[in-house]
Formats: structure tokens, sequence, C-alpha cells
């Protein structure tokens, strides 16, 4: 919501400063988003007189110009057409920064002729699209006064953001009620003009009463549409609206100031009656944006006998719009529901000024008061003679109250404020009490009071308040939520218990070891688009009303998200990026908790040492993974590696690990190139993903770690080497060794791999290291030899043999 100061201050009459205002609306639960002068910007600029005009003589469109900026004259090139001698107009001097396009203005030559500034147009200055010339002011301007400060653009833009709840503060004259609660000045009453009607109203009628209760009408005979007056656009352009016609202005000006969207149909173009009623299957209507749409049955729409001319409360169409040469028109200010609002608004994807307004609720009992100063404005800016009101429905207009203690301001919110404060708060905003105060007296020598006990009424304004604490929430927001007392909550006695459940636990542990092994976590969105969705498989979930396209699916993989991260950090000079993710996957069952990496670009750097740049492999990706499930408590000792991986990555340079043949822990490898290729990467990347929900919890192990109990008796150590088909894996060889003896045997490893002389074609030679731990006693050399025959035996079930 945007307004100026000087907006603001036709509601409010106070003599508080820029500053005090903007920390009022805080404290009030009015959240101050941005803030710009657009004098600031425009302060270089001052007004100059053109002295005189002569032709280039280099260039045939240019000119050369003598200039009076107030410091004497000056020579500036100019290659507006409308330049000439005795014209008045906004000069930039040396230094000065263009606001359209951030140009320094700096002294030049231009074709071979020097310029020292520039005389300019309204775009330039981003004070309207005009760029056809220099802007031309009157000749009584003061030469060498700061522009816009004689333009009277020395207003303040206030853009504050609005809580859904709040449906009265989007509009002027609510945050100016706001501020008058809260002591800031005194709210101006507002003028209701009274309009005198000249023959019956329109024919309007209502069909659909849960979509429009309401729909009040005028109409409006022999106006002349033309362009609104200065001080109605220059308000509007200000906040970012673009003036498009008095009548049209007029609409939005009021939506703006007041809450209240209306809308103005050129009746010329309206065959019959106006009717809210449900949309129908297949109806379609051009609306204003430009777009065509497409109706059903549980939509609102105004239509006549012919066509559909408005998406009701959301947008008009462009075929009844009034247009330049419009002469009669009718102005319609209705109520729609606003659950029927969110929905058609979602079902069609379009937003809308009046959407945002009409969705959170307007005021139902400003009907005939909105229509009055809308009509009254037509009349006044374009003419014409005015009819009566008609009046469709019956707004839900609820007098709602509420039983009210003010007592319950200190228990609920811990902030004492004064009966008297309250009823003053209240009342600023609208409220209306009744009902008795709190009083004391004496009853037999003792002290007796009687609390307060009022009656609230709701105003029309505030669908949001239903019950006393929200009755609560309003004294103490204006009172300053920052007047709320920081209170710590009671603390059980005994030591504190720990609140992580196991889940958060493990990822506690995984998220310090990723840091640990020099990995930077990054933190993506949710969702992906539609594109970076199907690189990966596809997701199960698309959004029907995306923020963003580019945020349409939410994310199977992490994958995408850090390879964009990557991406970004590579075009910014990072020569190493590695990068974590800790987040969730989303599936049509499930969440599934994961964790993501990503390794690119120099795992070692160039050096007198190492020599060339050496770049990530598998391996690395492999390593990463090992680390961080064993940080996850997955049995790592126990998984099996497989060749299999998704299509993300590269066929002959991935796998995953496993327990057993169909529980995946891990995937792992070498980006696909064309994976890479699609987001803009170069070179060897290496990723992977463990699947945190697929590591089997441990039960029991509580929150304190095992004691350390080291082995008593030193290991052993043997090494054995196999002559094997080259087909079997040494994965396969080193589990079948380590299991030959799983009570002496507690670990085992391939250390060597050879192929060559020696060795027979087809065949490889893996050598092993195995440890052996004794318990209570050393082994003895026969125990030693049965182990070794063992293993032996374990390695003939797959084909191979002790190589001598």
């Amino acid at each position: 919501m945007k307004f100026t100061l000087s907006w603001l201050k036709t509601h409010l009459k106070t003599d508080a400063d820029l500053p005090t205002i903007l920390k009022g609306l805080t404290n009030i639960g009015l959240e101050v988003e941005g803030v710009e002068n657009p004098a600031e910007k425009l302060a270089p600029f001052r007004i100059a007189r053109v002295l005189t005009a002569d032709p280039h003589p280099q260039a045939d469109k240019l000119q050369v110009l003598t200039v009076d900026a107030g410091d004497g004259a000056l020579q500036v090139v100019c290659g507006a057409p409308n330049a000439r001698a005795g014209l008045v107009g906004v000069f930039g001097t040396e230094g000065a920064v263009v606001p359209v396009n951030g140009m320094v203005l700096k002294k030049t030559a231009i074709r071979g002729v020097e310029s020292n500034g520039m005389m300019c147009s309204f775009r330039e200055l981003e004070l309207g699209e005009d760029h056809d010339g220099i802007i031309e002011l009157n000749p009584d301007a003061p030469v060498g006064q700061v522009y816009a400060q004689w333009a009277g653009l020395d207003d303040p833009v206030i853009d504050v953001s609005i809580t859904p709840n709040r449906q009265d503060c989007m509009g002027v004259r609510g945050i100016a009620r706001d501020l008058a609660a809260a002591g800031l000045g005194t709210l101006n009453a507002i003028v209701v003009p009274t309009v005198e009607g000249v023959g019956p109203g329109p024919d309007v009628r209502v069909e659909d009463e849960e979509g429009c209760p309401a729909f009040f009408a005028r109409t409006v005979r022999g106006v002349t549409n033309g362009a609104s007056p200065e001080w109605m656009a220059k308000r509007l352009k200000a906040i970012g609206q673009k003036p498009i016609s008095a009548l049209v202005d007029i609409t939005n000006y009021i939506m703006i100031d007041l809450g209240r969207p209306l809308h103005v149909y050129d009746m010329a173009t309206l065959k019959g009656p106006l009717v809210a009623r449900k949309g129908k299957a297949g109806e379609e209507i051009l609306a204003l944006n430009g777009k065509s749409y497409t109706v059903d049955e549980t939509m609102t729409v105004i239509a006549d006998d012919e066509a559909v001319h408005d998406i009701g409360g959301i947008m008009g169409g462009e075929h009844s719009g009034a247009q330049d040469g419009t002469t009669d028109v009718l102005i319609e200010c209705a109520y729609f529901t606003p659950e029927r609002i969110a929905v058609t608004g979602q079902k069609l994807a379009l937003t809308s000024d009046a959407r945002g307004r009409f969705e959170r609720g307007v005021d139902p009992a400003f009907l005939d008061d909105g229509l009055s100063i809308a009509t009254d404005l037509v009349v006044k800016l374009c003419g014409g003679t005015a009819s009566e009101a008609t009046r469709a429905g019956s707004p839900p207009v609820a007098n709602k109250t509420v039983t009210y203690e003010p007592s319950q301001c200190l228990a609920l919110a811990g902030v004492d404020v004064s009966e008297g404060e309250q009823k003053r708060i209240l009342e600023s905003l609208g409220f209306g009490i009744q009902g008795n105060d709190s009083t004391f007296e004496y009853q037999d020598g003792m002290p007796v009071t009687t609390p307060a006990n009022w009656t609230v009424s709701v105003p029309s304004w505030r669908r949001d308040v239903d019950g006393w604490p929200d009755i609560v929430e309003e004294v103490v927001r204006i009172v300053g939520l920052d007047q709320v007392p920081s209170t710590p909550l009671p603390r059980m006695p005994g030591v504190a218990k720990p609140t992580a459940t196991p889940e958060q636990n493990v990822e506690r542990r995984v998220r310090r070891t990723a840091a640990a092994r020099g990995l930077a976590e990054a933190i993506n969105w949710s969702f992906i688009s539609e594109k970076e969705a199907a690189s990966v498989g596809g997701g199960d979930w698309t959004l029907a009303n995306p923020i963003s396209e580019d945020l349409k699916v939410m994310r199977p993989s992490l994958l995408p998200g850090l390879l964009s991260a990557t991406r970004r950090n590579m075009d910014r000079g990072a020569a190493a990026v590695r990068l974590f993710e800790l987040g969730r996957r989303y599936f049509a069952d499930k969440e599934r908790a994961t964790v993501g990496f990503v390794l690119a670009g120099e795992k070692v750097a160039r050096g007198w040492q190492t020599g060339k740049a050496q770049a990530f492999s598998a391996f690395d990706a492999k390593s990463e993974v090992i680390a961080l499930l064993a940080a996850a408590g997955a049995p790592v000792a126990n998984l099996q590696s497989f060749v299999e991986a998704s299509a993300a990555y590269h066929p002959g340079q991935s796998g995953t690990l496993r327990l057993g043949p169909k529980v995946v822990l891990a995937e792992f490898g070498v980006l696909h190139p064309s994976l890479a290729k699609q987001f803009g990467l170069t070179g060897t990347v290496v990723a992977g993903e463990i699947f945190l929900d697929a590591i089997p919890t441990k039960r029991n192990s509580g929150f304190m770690r095992a004691p350390y109990a080291p082995p008593a008796l030193q290991a052993v150590k043997r090494d054995f080497a196999f002559v094997i088909d080259q087909a079997v894996e040494a994965d396969a060889l080193v589990r079948a060794v380590k299991g030959a003896d799983k009570k002496a045997i507690v670990d085992a490893r391939l250390f060597d791999v050879f192929v060559g002389p020696g060795v027979e074609e087809g065949k490889k030679s893996l050598a092993i290291e195995i440890t052996l731990q004794p318990g209570e006693k050393s082994f003895s050399q026969e125990e030693l030899d049965a182990i070794s025959a063992a293993v032996v035996k374990a390695a003939e079930k797959l084909g191979g043999s002790l190589r001598w």
C-alpha cells in the first residue's frame, strides 16, 4: 500500500514529521517497507532558461544552446526538436545522475562542440513517458531554483505492508485513522456530498446473492471524458499508478484513498440491464489487461443480455470500459463476497488492486457513501447529469458486539492501560462502547471495587474483530507493541531434558560433519522450474498458482538448486565450489529428508609441488557420501556398492551405496554431461545425495555416547592376494572375505589391483588386507591358519584363487 505524505495529511491533521510518522506506523503494527522521496534524486536538476539556440556545425539534428541555470551562461548540445531561445526547462548540471538510466553527466564534446550538462525530458527524470522533447515550464518559473521544490515533488512516498486481516488499512483513510488513534494527529471528517439525482436510476439486478449480495449504481449522462486534474494525476503518478482518463482515474483514486473499489461502464456498450450472476461454462471476457479469461459457474460476473462485462470484484472488461469518447456512464459500487473473490482470482491466476481489497473485505456499510463520492467527482470533473441511485440487494452489514472488560488487557498482554485510555483508543478506531466503568466504594468499612463491563460494538470496516482478545490486540498495538514486556516462560525444576528429536540430532551431526569437511551450506527454494524438475526425473507436485514460473514444481531432488547455486558461484569467479544442502524432497506419498552436495572446479589448485590443477572425481563424491553416512549413523561397514545410479549421473562414473540390493542409502558420482550443460557448468562436476529417511534408526541409543572401551590386545593384520575374473566386483570379494569369520575379522580393505604380466588374460589380482582382533587371549598359530583357510575358501566361492 503506497501513499504520499501530503495525501496522508488530507485525512490526518498533524504536525508530526516524517520520521515520527514512520516510527508510529511501525509501532502500531503497520510495517513500513520503504520510503522514497523523488526530490532527493532530482536535487541537482534546476530550472533554466535557454538564451540562444544555434544549429550544430557538424550535425543537422543537434543544436548548440546557451543556458542560464542561475550561475551564468553555459553551452549545451541538445537534440530535442522543441529546444529554442526563450524556453524555460529543467537543466541537469555536471555531476548529476539521470534517474532513468543512472548516467552521470559530465563535461564532454559532442561532435566537436563542448557540452556542459543536459536539458531534460519528463521521461529522463522519471516523471512521465513523454520524451519527444525537453520539458517546457511556465515562462515565469524561477530560474536557478531546484525544480523538484518548485514543482512540489518534495513529497515522500511511503510503502506500507498490509497484513491480510487489516482490510481497513487498504485505503489512506484507514491508515490515517490508526495514526490518529495513536496520538499523531486528528482524523479529519469525511465529507460525503449529497447528489440530487434526476430521473430513475439504472436497471441493475442481483441474481447471485452469495457472490454479490449488493449492487448499487447510478448513471451520469452528458459527461466529457478527458485528462484528470493535476492534483489527482500527481498523486496517482507518485505511487506508481498511470493516469488514464478522468473517469478511470476517479475510480482508482477512491479505491486507494478510501479503500472502496468501483467500476465505470460506458453505457453505449450495454444491452439491457446489468446483472450480477454466476458465470456460465465457456463464457469469455477480454479484460482491461488485454487478456481473455474463461469463467465458470463458481464465479460471479456482471453481464447484460449479450455479454459478460466484468469479472465481479476483480477486473472489468475492455469492451465496456470508459473511453475518450464516452458520454454516458454507469457507476458500479457493489459488495463482493471475499471468499468468492479469492477462489475466482486463484482459478484465473488474475490479480488486481480491486481483488486485493475485496478478498480482504471492504466496508459493506460504505456503498451509498462511496457511490455518492464517486458520482460527485464525475459530475465536477467531467460534467453531466446524475440519476437517482439504484440499490439492488442488501449489503451484509452485521451489528457485531463483543463483551469486554478493560482488565483483560493486562491479563492477556501484560500491558497496564487505564480504562480512560482504552476507551479513547477504541472510540478513535471507530468502536462504540456502552456499559459501566469500574467503581470503587466502601461497604461496611471495607474497600470494594466493581470491575468495568463494556459492550463494544465493532465498526463495519473491521470484519477481523470477533472476540475480546481482538479488542485487547487493538488497544495494545495502538499503545505500541514495543510496550509489551518480554517475560520469560517459567522453567521447570531440575535438569533440562533434551528437546531435539532423533531425526533432528541426525541432521545436526550431518550438518556439522559436512561443514567440518569444508563444504559450505546452501539454502535453496523448495520449488524449482518444470524444466529443472524434468532434468532429474520430474516432480509429483506442481503448483496451480505459483509466484513464478521458475518456482512451480516441488523439488524431487536437491541437485537442481545446488547446481544453480554452483553456476552462480562459478560465474562470479569461484575457482572451487563445495556446497551441501540438508532439506526435503517431495514425492506423491511423503516428504523425504535428504542431504545433497556438489563439488565443482579445482580440487587442488595448481602449484609448484602439485603441477596442474586437479579436478574432482567420482571417488571424491564417494568419500563424502561415506563420511556423511557415518555421521548419520548408517552401518557403513555393511554397505554394498552398485554401479546403477539415476540418469542425473554419468553412467560409467557413478554408483549407489545400499543395505542389501533394494535399500538405497545414497547415490553419487560424476554429473551427466548433458545435465551439467543444462545448468551452464563446464568441466567435471561431481555430486551426491544421501537419503536420510532410508537409514535404519538405532533403538534405545539415548543421548549419550557409548563408553570408550579399547581392546586389550593388539590387532593382527594379514595380506591376501587373489586372482579372480575381471567381471567380479572388488566389493563383493571384500565382503566375502570379511564374512569368513565374523567374530575374528573386524575389517577388510582392498589395497591393490593388478592386471598384467603373471596374471592371465581376463583375470585380475586383488590384494586385501584383513584385520584380526583377538579377544581375551592372542591368536594361536592354529587359529590363524584356520582363519586364513576360511578366507581362501570364501574367495574360492566367487571363483578366486590365492595368488602365489
